[in-house]
């Protein structure tokens, strides 16, 4: 089996639509600009209320992502 190590960064996902869609945006943006992201985990959940009524969610994930080059 393979040496890993990985790296863990928070990032926060935003959405009108549902927790589950914040989550979708934190790993896509994400994605843009890491690489080898295998795993994340959410921290925390909360939102904003828009115009008295629509909420916007805001999900805290951390995610984790294996740093290249060779097993040291």
């Amino acid at each position: 089996m393979p040496d890993k190590t990985y790296k863990i960064i928070d990032v926060v996902g935003v959405s009108e639509d549902s927790v589950q869609q914040a989550i979708r945006n934190a790993l896509k943006k994400a994605s843009q600009t890491v690489r080898n992201i295998d795993w994340f985990e959410v921290t925390e959940i909360r939102g904003l209320v828009k115009n008295n009524s629509e909420p916007v969610f805001q999900v805290s994930v951390k995610l984790g992502f294996r740093l290249e080059g060779q097993p040291v």
